[in-house]
């Protein structure tokens, strides 16, 4: 059966899959529907088929089968329609002077005379000819997003593939299903396959293979790799299609001559083997390590005169001793255009860095500091008392890579960067991407520091770059591994270095003694080890300190899912630590309740989310990144929108559809922890950290041993 009608109101709607109950008027009544319904909105006129069905509890109502979105067919509904936010510079104001200006006609203005819109007082002849393309345009990309939707491709991606495809995508999809391949990252293949050989493509065709083998060179990026062996490549995909490896061999150097991929021979233990790059990857690799050499090897070094004294004075002015190493690291600061200072933590990089700064500063020499999160610049700026910058801001970059490291734009301006010398911390955190683009702006005969600890997560993009540069042996390398004494105080670093090492934990007792920093519980139940979370995030560290869990305490676990996950302990904890109260404001999405005063972390970059800072004088700017933690401070349902502080201060609003991007933080991953400059062992299961107010760390985990 098949009926027309409006959206009169939402009554639910499940924002993961879309499950929808609605009310719907057609001409002759006002009735529910049920079913999925994506990227539907109050205003929207729908053609939908299906049954009316009886509900024990609700009564009558219509069960969608399928369904298709039409142009409004009242004027009611069109103003409606138009008034719904979807079309920027129209709200229900201006709407309702659409509809009553130019009646049954609207719909051809927007289409065909959109300059006339300008009669409405408020929008000029600019405006217009946006708001009439914005129109045209949402309609296409919304029947495209419908047809998208079978393969899991959100609305964000659709918006790209028509700006890549055109008004004819659904058609040039439909013929060429593979295409979603190379317009989108993280795809579901194996979805698109079915789909191709559905509509009669074979086995053999070379699209089918030549995409198989375009995401399985994906599929390793994903995983942080760069680059795959040939011999491994051509066998996976072998397997993924069913097809014989020799076909699969033929489309790689079809592939190789069109210069969609790269092969490559190296040498490893005296054996030549084959790898296989995706282009991208490929010239990103190669403009590294060439700018890396022409770096080091460029003749204008800028060297300070009489080093040896200055460094000397700058000792006695600063009250400050540099260890042999630590001398040898400055020295060769000075004598080399580019070098790597690595060591783990309490092994002094930091002190390198401040006297670095200051020895330069005294030369009236320019110093930029800057850190690939805005975390770790936050932390860079609070140990030397100067400004220090992420590198998109360093770099001025607009959109780098997209929210999965992933999506390059090749068509960026890069800003040369206005330094005498460069000091880039936590460089393990830097993918291939973003050292590209920061060797990009880097002036030939400025100096670069990399600084890092090589033994910490690689960064979650692909590549290694920072471990890579130490290994070829290319680049001047300082290795810092003694301890300092005052770091030696600490247990935390003591034992990082013990993980490093095989060695077994200093500690092992607990609560003994509240001085120390370290304590450790060998627990293998994962109830009790959940009963222990709970009871230290809830009150237990109270007798040593008037800990608060939103402000001093952090749970880590190395995965999302599982009894110890993220997605797990985070609905415990936020039931714990902020309960349901009538007087907080609550948010559904999907599985997910966003509460005021939830601790929230943004988990994908955005440019272009506005924030205020309300400090002396009000700041305003753009962008919130991945990584960044906040927490909600307002729900207001009337305008669908959450007003989240972050933790630098700035304030931004979020729309109801940009909750995707967020996600609950009382427990995160080990990942993102090390995004936030926390220190944690990778061999952690779960790790409580309290850090605040006197820097004590209780740390908890389950032994795998």
């Amino acid at each position: 059966m098949e009926i027309k009608g409006e959206i009169l109101d939402i009554i639910y709607k499940n924002e993961i899959n879309s499950y929808t109950i609605a009310t719907f008027r057609t001409d002759e009544e006002e009735t529910t529907v049920v079913g999925y319904l994506p990227f539907i909105n109050v205003g929207d006129t729908l053609r939908v088929n299906g049954v009316f069905v009886e509900h024990q509890e609700y009564g009558r109502q219509f069960k969608i089968g399928t369904f298709e979105k039409i142009m409004p067919q009242t004027l009611e509904s069109l103003e409606r329609y138009l008034a719904n936010g979807m079309i920027k510079g129209i709200g229900p104001a201006t709407a309702k002077k659409i509809v009553e200006t130019f009646g049954e006609n609207t719909i051809n203005i927007f289409k065909f005379e959109p300059e006339k819109l300008a009669q409405i007082k408020g929008i000029t002849e600019e405006k217009a000819i946006s708001i009439a393309e914005e129109f045209v345009a949402n309609w296409e990309i919304w029947q495209l997003v419908g047809f998208l939707e079978k393969f899991g491709i959100g609305p964000q991606s659709a918006e790209k593939i028509y700006k890549t495809l055109g008004q004819n995508a659904i058609e040039e999809i439909e013929a060429n299903p593979y295409i979603l391949v190379d317009l989108v990252n993280k795809v579901d293949f194996t979805q698109i396959d079915k789909m191709a050989l559905d509509i009669g493509i074979e086995y053999n065709n070379d699209k089918r293979i030549k995409s198989g083998i375009k995401y399985a060179l994906r599929l390793a990026t994903y995983n942080g790799h760069c680059t795959v062996m040939y011999e491994n490549l051509v066998e996976f995909v072998s397997n993924l299609l069913g097809v014989e490896k020799e076909l699969a061999e033929d489309n790689i150097i079809n592939l190789k001559a069109k210069n969609e991929i790269i092969l490559e021979e190296r040498e490893l233990e005296g054996k030549t083997e084959e790898w296989a790059y995706l282009e991208e990857y490929y010239n990103a690799e190669k403009n590294i390590a060439e700018k890396l050499i022409r770096l080091r090897d460029s003749r204008n070094i800028k060297k300070i005169s009489g080093f040896d004294k200055k460094i000397k004075a700058l000792e006695k002015q600063t009250d400050i001793e540099l260890s042999d190493k630590q001398l040898e690291a400055i020295k060769a600061i000075n004598d080399n255009n580019i070098c790597v200072i690595t060591g783990g933590p309490g092994t002094g990089k930091t002190t390198i860095i401040k006297t670095i700064l200051e020895l330069y500063k005294q030369e009236g020499k320019k110093v930029v500091l800057c850190a690939p999160t805005g975390r770790a610049a936050k932390r860079m700026s609070e140990t030397t008392g100067e400004d220090a910058k992420t590198l998109h801001r360093l770099l001025e970059l607009g959109k780098i890579v997209s929210d999965d490291n992933q999506e390059i734009n090749t068509e960026l301006a890069i800003t040369p960067i206005d330094a005498d010398i460069i000091i880039i911390d936590e460089v393990s955190m830097v993918d291939i991407f973003l050292m590209n683009y920061l060797l990009k702006g880097v002036y030939q005969g400025s100096k670069l520091i990399l600084v890092g600890d090589v033994d910490q997560l690689p960064s979650v993009g692909p590549g290694n770059v920072l471990k890579d540069i130490i290994n070829s042996q290319e680049i001047v390398t300082i290795v810092l591994n003694k301890i300092f004494r005052q770091a030696a105080k600490s247990k935390i670093i003591l034992n990082s270095h013990k993980v490093n090492e095989g060695i077994s934990f200093i500690g092992e007792e607990y609560e003994k003694d509240i001085l120390e920093d370290f304590f450790y519980i060998n627990e293998n139940d994962k109830a009790k080890i959940l009963d222990n979370i709970i009871s230290l995030s809830t009150g237990r560290l109270k007798k040593y300190g008037d800990y608060d869990f939103l402000k001093n305490i952090q749970v880590i676990t190395p995965t999302k899912k599982g009894e110890l996950g993220t997605k797990e302990l985070n609905k415990i904890l936020q039931e714990k630590i902020n309960s349901f109260n009538i007087e907080k404001k609550e948010k559904k999405y999907g599985d997910v309740i966003f509460r005021e005063n939830d601790r929230i972390m943004q988990i994908k970059n955005n440019y272009d989310i506005y924030w205020e800072k309300h400090l002396e004088q009000t700041e305003y700017g753009s962008g919130v990144f991945n990584g960044e933690f906040g927490t909600i401070v307002k729900i207001n349902d009337s305008e669908k929108q959450i007003k989240i502080k972050f933790d630098d201060e700035k304030i931004a609003w979020y729309q109801y559809t940009d909750l995707e991007q967020i996600e609950h933080a009382y427990a995160i991953t080990v990942h993102k922890a090390q995004r936030k400059w926390i220190w944690c062992s990778t061999n952690a299961n779960i790790t409580i950290i309290t850090n605040v107010i006197n820097k004590k760390f209780i740390i908890y985990w389950h032994d795998k041993s």
